[in-house]
């Protein structure tokens, strides 16, 4: 029986994405080659025993089109023969990377692989894949009419899931500045260092700098602060700005291969892809998926959620954790204990990739044998999954 090992994961530092951020100027098949690269100079990998790249990208459009997860590859300097895929699982688009890439392994189609992903929402804002299109153009008259013409928007599904689990905006915005507390101590006690990549970045004027520090995290914030924020989504709301995950720029990659392999190779893999999974979910709301997600990836495991020492739950808005913290009953300690997307950023299609390289990490410097991965993603989908340390 042929098994999946993760051998070793690697990010950017994730930056604003706005124009000015830090790594705005940087190409997103650029960024992209800046992970590949690094995966392999660290592990002494031959690029061309690499026999698929499978990367994650949700805004496919313009900068990101045509096959990003190709053009990274030219863009490393790795060999032609090398190809390249690129999915679209929204925001789960880099963690079914690392799922495919852990399929392809255990069935045969692959050896090795190196799965991951990037977003450059400066580049290629949020959404600009619709920009002109009608009302519904993402969607099709069929969806429209089935959902009787209710408008798909996940800010507002955040809203209501705030309202089915009775989330107030205190709980929301303590939730958020937890968040930025958590990142704020990893950086300084360099629990990030071993996982980051720094990249060399010009800015407006031309001067050079090494960026090696996640951008986004805040320090010393307030709920007073935070309660004056507008709440965009709905007038009497609960969601802001504050309690939103950021609109980023960043990338990751994760060397895949069977533990046979990875010996012979002379590498030490951090963990074995225990179980991954899937699921649909009700795309009004849209964000709830992580909650019937994790249902399923624990029976599918054989594991119960006390045998977990950790969760990275993505924070692409507060009442999506906070929900699955109250359905699940895990210990808010356990989850996401060097801040999530609040702090750090959420990069769309890098964003699963970076979970995941950030819970591997922390796995190996705690000892943790279970971690679980679970995110929401557009359309009402979640992916989970469970690794194991070796």
């Amino acid at each position: 029986m042929r098994d999946a090992v993760i051998v070793d994961a690697v990010r950017t530092p994730v930056g604003k994405g706005k124009p000015g951020g830090a790594l705005s100027g940087v190409h997103p098949a650029d960024l992209s080659a800046h992970v590949l690269k690094a995966l392999a100079e660290r592990n002494g990998l031959d690029p061309a025993t690499v026999d698929d790249v499978v990367w994650g990208c949700v805004s496919q459009v313009g900068e990101q089109t045509a096959c990003i997860g190709r053009y990274a590859v030219l863009a490393a300097g790795w060999p032609e023969s090398v190809p390249g895929l690129t999915i679209d699982r929204q925001c789960g688009s880099s963690q079914q990377a690392v799922h495919q890439a852990a399929a392809g392994v255990i069935s045969g189609q692959y050896d090795i692989a190196v799965a991951g992903g990037v977003e450059s929402m400066s580049r290629v804002p949020m959404g600009s894949s619709f920009a002109g299109g009608s009302y519904g153009a993402p969607y099709g008259p069929l969806v429209a009419e089935r959902y009787h013409h209710h408008f798909f928007n996940q800010g507002t599904g955040a809203e209501m899931i705030a309202a089915e689990y009775g989330l107030s905006r205190a709980q929301l915005d303590q939730h958020a500045l937890d968040s930025h507390a958590r990142a704020a101590r990893a950086i300084d006690e360099g629990r990030f260092k071993s996982q980051i990549a720094p990249v060399t970045v010009t800015d407006a004027e031309g001067n050079s700098r090494i960026f090696d520090t996640d951008e986004g995290v805040r320090r010393g914030g307030t709920l007073e602060q935070l309660a004056q924020l507008k709440t965009p989504f709905q007038a009497d709301g609960v969601v802001s700005a504050g309690n939103a995950s950021q609109v980023s720029d960043g990338a990751a990659a994760l060397l895949v291969t069977t533990s046979e392999i990875a010996a012979a190779n002379g590498w030490t893999p951090i963990a074995r892809f225990h179980t991954g999974t899937v699921v649909g979910a009700d795309p009004i709301t849209m964000l709830k998926g992580p909650i019937p997600a994790t249902e399923k990836v624990l029976r599918r495991s054989g594991l119960t959620l006390d045998q977990f020492g950790a969760f990275e739950v993505n924070e692409a808005f507060a009442p999506v954790t906070l929900a699955w913290l109250s359905a699940t009953g895990a210990d808010y300690d356990l989850l996401n204990p060097n801040g999530g997307a609040l702090a750090l950023g959420h990069p769309l299609g890098a964003s699963g990739a970076r979970l995941m390289t950030t819970l591997l990490h922390h796995m190996r410097d705690h000892g943790i044998r279970y971690g679980l991965q679970t995110m929401c993603e557009g359309g009402g989908m979640a992916n989970a999954t469970v690794l194991e340390l070796i």
